[in-house]
């Protein structure tokens, strides 16, 4: 529909409302926008989407907050930090391995640290907890430049970046593994900082509302890139940290509208974009778009042309400008408009080029942070542009292969130098050289005492000062004895010993059950009432359950931690809660339930970070097991996720079958975590099957942490007699197949419980090597081999995972070993259905057993004919694995 304005009208509306903002400024002009547009809806008159503003800084300059410091030294400082850390990537790759790294993604973000480093970021050496920050990974250099300058590291450490086996070097982005002693988070795999960060502000808010650890005014920062934003992680939570008014978060988003390969939007605006999103999820919204440099052309604007332009150019054409100079953005951005061009009549094109963007001026970057910081009562995300490979002239600056940068030439080094003002004469430039100034120079008393204010140097890893106490005992009593007639599932005994755990004097408030929407599935319910679920702001509505003993109970103290259909955020609070004892000083004991299919296979990247992280907890996949979760098929049952377990160095795996088992395992990972300090996490499996539970047997414990013991010693008179090997559901399958090897051929079966194959492989991959490395001792023998050796008899083992899983271990095995297992894809159908399908039934374990006994000659091959008729085995069945 065609514009019914009147000009003349428009004019004297908009002159109406300018005089009200001179006259009673911009709060009474804002109000009555507001109640304008609230009259607008009342009326029925469509409005536009309102979730950005003008493409130009939130703050307006006379409202900035002034940067108190020396901004020449800080400038002088800066610089040298990004000369070393250039330094660092151009040595690292000047010989013929070409180690790699990143010049360009630091060298656009260098003043937004800088600035954090000098005002912000709090070190604990004050007696303050401290500020988290989370770093972007390929800015790494940045920071041990920094460190270097301020003493951390020396020359030898920055000579050896990338260079890390000699154990002198740093490490290639954040990883606290490798650096236990400096990096917190690790970062660089893309979107898993962002999410981290909000379950970090997420779980300390946690905690203090539970009144476990006073955090105080403690800020977490997350540096990320406009590109990482693409990455679901980085953006599927913030709606969360808004629900719950995250006020101690602060996002840093570097938008220098690039990626790896190009333009993050080339046809659009990414920040007007990210501006939309995080303004819609709640957040506080602060754009740095413009420098200094800028202020005086919107102040000559009376057009309001600049920000009409401003606002219809779409990043690439920004990244031209930059790209291609002074001259090029005079005619193609200024001169779209006659009164545009006339605003830089008077500018050099040499003028034009270093009109900077706010990522790279410190004093709009520092009136960012500190209105950031004056927000409390949302999480607040700060949008600046920047210019990627700022500094690096035509070898790289705003290019598309800038991300890509290793090296500079000669002439462009020449000109980084003379542009930041390095003292490194011209007959050294080849050499690259690392550059501190003498330690009783301005510049290093400066930096010295800027962090000195701030508590110290930063990044640094704190180490926790205390231990937990293992529970006694008797908390774990009665799981350790059998269920009698009961039958129950290992979920269920896990439950048990959950609500024993919490209940625990010494440790129980220290516990953090953690469910992504499934804790009824789990049985956890009667939690609710027993705990409370946490809320950031209580119950605030009456459940319609009340009148029930277990109500769904939400309130700000809960100790379930209850995040919903989502397995990445459940297990980023898992995460968070792991290394409270390196990030709080306060140790948890965190406990993750989730669908065990849905766990490694979905988060593995974040498991995979917990290893680096050294997180200390339990992870716990419930309704394990191909055949086990029988109806809900191909997508739902897990055969797969203890050798995806085994991928994590530091996780340690079981999957037990009974309760006692159970028990046992988690006995010993409270003692290896929480009070020997060890740097492992656990994974076990449990079932939803019901079956009975025996007491445990007399010295088992030992066999069961090294993830095989003897369940049961068969005391049949035979010649003929197999070693049978399970674990997990699949374990009552191969006793009853023990029954009838022994009742219908006479032979004698004895049965293994093999908790952990992960354990296993491990203990026998590390014998190998100890005898290969030391060829003049006496051999060790790994301990599987150990506890089979004096048998008798084929081994046969199965499981309800693929036998890739099984098969870890054949190399250890004294004798023939015969592995079942599910391999292929899951379906819906009954238990028995399914295991009859995978061939891990009683009737198959009995005809592999039938069968490894005729290979041995114990038994004629011509029996096995028989045997197989017998027990209804149709040979020409479908091989699970391709159907």
């Amino acid at each position: 529909m065609s514009s019914q304005l009147d000009p003349i009208e428009t004019r004297e509306w908009l002159e109406s409302f300018d005089a009200l903002k001179r006259v009673n400024g911009e709060g009474a002009s804002s109000e009555l926008i507001g109640k304008l547009t609230a009259h607008a809806r009342d009326q029925g008159v469509s409005l536009p989407a309102a979730i950005t503003t003008p493409f130009k800084n939130t703050i307006n300059p006379r409202d900035e907050r002034v940067m108190p410091g020396d901004l020449f030294m800080e400038r002088r400082i800066r610089s040298l930090i990004r000369w070393n850390a250039m330094a660092m990537v151009m040595r690292a790759n000047d010989n013929e391995d070409g180690l790699g790294g990143h010049i360009s993604s630091f060298s656009s973000s260098a003043t937004l640290y800088d600035v954090g480093m000098n005002y912000f970021f709090r070190g604990t050496a004050n007696g303050h907890p401290g500020d988290l920050v989370f770093y972007q990974g390929h800015s790494a250099p940045g920071m041990y430049a920094r460190s270097y300058l301020e003493g951390v590291f020396d020359e030898n450490h920055l000579e050896n970046f990338r260079r890390e086996v000699s154990g002198d070097g740093l490490s290639s982005y954040p990883h606290p593994w490798l650096m236990p002693d400096y990096w917190q988070f690790p970062t660089v795999s893309m979107g898993l900082g962002p999410i981290q960060a909000i379950y970090q502000a997420h779980v300390m808010k946690y905690q203090q509302k539970r009144g476990l650890v006073d955090h105080r005014d403690r800020k977490i920062w997350c540096f990320l890139g406009d590109g990482e934003c693409d990455e679901p992680e980085s953006l599927g939570a913030i709606g969360l940290a808004g629900r719950e008014g995250l006020g101690n978060l602060h996002f840093v988003v570097n938008c220098n509208l690039q990626r790896l390969d190009g333009p993050v939007r080339g046809n659009s605006k990414i920040i007007q974009e990210l501006e939309g999103v995080f303004r819609g999820a709640g957040w506080n919204v602060i754009k740095v778009i413009w420098g200094r440099r800028w202020d005086p052309l919107f102040d000559r604007d009376e057009s309001g042309m600049l920000l009409k332009r401003m606002d219809e150019v779409c990043d690439g054409e920004l990244q031209n400008c930059k790209f291609n100079g002074g001259a090029y953005t005079r005619e193609h951005f200024f001169g779209k408009y006659p009164e545009t061009l006339d605003l830089v009549k008077d500018l050099s094109d040499d003028d034009i080029m270093y009109l900077n963007r706010g990522g790279h001026d410190p004093y709009k970057v520092y009136a960012a942070y500190a209105a950031a910081c004056e927000e409390t009562e949302r999480p607040t995300v700060i949008l600046a542009m920047t210019v990627k490979g700022y500094g690096t002239s035509e070898a790289g600056e705003a290019s598309n292969e800038t991300h890509s940068l290793k090296k500079l030439d000669i002439k462009s080094l020449k000109a980084f130098r003379d542009r930041f003002g390095v003292p490194i004469p011209d007959k050294d430039l080849k050499d690259v050289p690392f550059y501190r100034p003498p330690e009783d120079s301005p510049e290093m008393r400066y930096l010295r005492e800027k962090r000195a204010e701030l508590g110290g140097s930063i990044p640094a890893r704190r180490a926790t000062s205390y231990s937990l106490p293992v529970p006694a005992k008797s908390v774990y009593a009665s799981q350790l004895k059998g269920s009698g007639k009961r039958e129950i599932s290992t979920t269920m005994a896990f439950v048990r010993v959950l609500s024993s755990l919490v209940k625990d004097k010494q440790i129980g408030e220290r516990v953090v059950p953690i469910v992504p929407d499934e804790a009824r599935t789990f049985g956890m319910e009667g939690m609710f009432r027993q705990l409370g679920i946490y809320s950031s702001v209580g119950q605030q509505y009456t459940p319609h359950d009340a009148g029930q003993i277990l109500y769904y109970k939400e309130e700000e103290t809960g100790q379930i931690l209850e995040e919903g259909i989502n397995e990445a955020g459940a297990m980023s609070a898992w995460l968070a809660a792991a290394t409270s004892y390196s990030v709080s000083d306060y140790p948890m004991v965190p406990f993750y339930i989730f669908y065990s299919m849905f766990g490694f296979q979905r988060i593995h990247d974040l498991a995979w970070a917990a290893g680096d992280s050294q997180a200390r907890g339990f992870l716990m996949g419930a309704t394990a097991g191909r055949t086990t979760l029988n109806g809900e098929g191909l997508q739902h049952q897990d055969g797969h996720s203890h050798l995806m377990a085994t991928t994590i160095p530091n996780c340690i795996s079981y999957d037990p079958t009974y309760s006692y088992e159970l028990a046992t395992i988690i006995s010993s990972g409270m003692k290896r975590m929480f009070e020997d300090g060890e740097n492992v996490f656990y994974y076990i499996t449990t079932m939803n099957e019901n079956y009975v539970h025996p007491d445990m047997p007399e010295g088992v414990e030992d066999g069961i942490v090294k993830g095989l013991y003897p369940l049961k010693v068969s005391t049949a008179k035979s010649k003929k007699r197999v070693q049978l090997m399970s674990a997990g559901t699949i374990m009552r399958e191969v006793e009853a197949a023990a029954e009838i090897l022994e009742s219908d051929y006479g032979v004698a079966a004895d049965i293994w419980s093999m908790t952990s194959v992960n354990e296993l492989a491990r203990d026998g991959q590390r014998v190998v090597r100890q005898n290969m490395m030391n060829p003049a001792e006496a051999p060790q023998i790994p301990y599987v081999t150990q506890c089979l050796e004096a048998t008798e008899g084929p081994i046969i083992a199965a499981t309800d995972y693929i036998r890739a899983h099984t098969n870890q271990i054949r190399e250890f095995m004294p004798r023939s070993f015969t592995v079942l297992g599910t391999d292929g894809f899951g379906r819906s159908d009954t238990r028995a259905r399914l295991r009859e399908f995978f061939e891990v039934d009683r009737r198959y374990v009995v005809f592999a057993a039938m069968t490894a006994l005729a290979d041995e000659g114990v038994i004629p091959r011509s029996d096995l004919a028989k045997v197989m008729s017998d027990l209804g085995i149709d040979p020409s069945k479908p091989d699970p694995t391709t159907v």
